[in-house]
């Protein structure tokens, strides 16, 4: 009944189309959240969109599963409660609703509240009867107190804490409904593959009879190596890694912004002269395509953003001096495996075995 889909939406008369995700209902695409998506489009991903797609989903098929409660608030907290109990009785192990919900994670409930609660206060702008869904309480003194409280706490585990408010704003209320707190536990040492058997790993680990798959040899030095997260290597361009001016037989690697890192050195003007510009503008010239991080198929990849070394890229610092020789050791061979294959597509890297 309620279906997410994936859909090109055209804003103005251009041939410009904006490809996000889409909520289907018995009444057609759902409009509001639609807009929510596109007015976020320049600052959150798709990754982003996704889960809120799901997360109103969710919402609505709850909501027609329980026809009978016209109170908005009251719906929703109820539906917050189902996702920690899931919507099964324990003593038949029927769901009469037909939702057949297990419990979420704590995790999971908690995003998904917060997911709609926030898109729930931005329809409120436009349409008042909104802001009723999980509405906003004027608190008294100790609910103050409380939200003073978890604002310091959240301040004092920023990375960039130091940079708030030294208070809450006093204006400032909280929610309703809010997601479960969940207890504090001690981290310890995050799991890590062992350092004394990587190069086995690598060496031994990506061997299929005669034959070492050197791309995913280079993607793991990459991670492993020099620290990038997983989703960063599908940025990377063939002509991105170069041998070190200072130290020829270490490898240098930018991984530059999929959108604003600048073009690479092939894209000319019919003249031959080097043109000057953006990723994005090189793709849409020369591939008629656009960067990873709008692609909603098989070849769409994430980026957290985050401090850039220069000229929107990132440069890999080889945790170890041998692990960046290595790297351009790799190279060489993986080049020398697809000589054949036009090096300059932009995701020749990835796509190439």
């Amino acid at each position: 009944m309620f279906v997410t889909v994936k859909a090109r939406v055209h804003t103005d008369t251009t041939g410009v189309f904006t490809e996000i995700p889409a909520l289907l209902t018995p009444a057609g695409v759902l409009e509001p959240l639609l807009d929510y998506c596109l007015s976020r489009a320049h600052d959150r991903s798709l990754t982003w969109m996704n889960k809120v797609t799901r997360s109103v989903r969710m919402f609505l098929e709850y909501q027609h599963s329980n026809p009978a409660e016209r109170d908005t608030y009251r719906i929703f907290q109820n539906f917050a409660q189902r996702l920690y109990t899931g919507t099964f009785d324990l003593e038949t192990g029927l769901d009469p609703s037909g939702l057949c919900w297990l419990p979420h994670s704590a995790q999971d409930a908690g995003h998904i509240v917060t997911h709609l609660t926030e898109f729930f206060d931005w329809l409120a702008k436009m349409q008042p009867a909104a802001s009723k869904v999980n509405p906003r309480y004027a608190g008294g003194l100790y609910d103050r107190m409380t939200d003073e409280a978890a604002y310091q706490y959240r301040r004092d585990r920023a990375f960039l804490g130091h940079t708030w408010a030294a208070n809450a704003t006093p204006g400032a209320t909280g929610h309703l409904v809010r997601s479960q707190r969940l207890p504090r536990v001690d981290i310890g040492e995050p799991p890590a593959f062992p350092e004394n058997r990587f190069m086995d790993l690598l060496i031994k680990g990506f061997k299929v009879g005669d034959r070492h798959n050197y791309r995913n040899i280079l993607i793991t030095l990459l991670l492993h190596g020099a620290g990038f997260r997983e989703s960063e290597p599908f940025h990377l361009y063939v002509e991105d890694v170069f041998p070190d001016p200072s130290n020829k037989r270490q490898a240098i690697a930018l991984i530059h912004h999929p959108t604003h890192g600048s073009a690479p050195s092939d894209w000319r003007d019919a003249r031959g002269k080097l043109r000057e510009g953006n990723r994005a503008a090189y793709l849409v010239e020369k591939f008629n395509m656009v960067p990873r991080t709008k692609m909603m198929d098989s070849r769409g990849a994430g980026w957290k953003g985050g401090m850039l070394d220069a000229s929107y890229y990132m440069r890999a610092y080889w945790f170890l001096p041998e692990y960046g020789e290595l790297f351009l050791q790799m190279w060489k061979r993986y080049l020398e495996e697809v000589s054949c294959i036009d090096r300059h597509h932009p995701f020749a890297f990835i796509n190439l075995r």
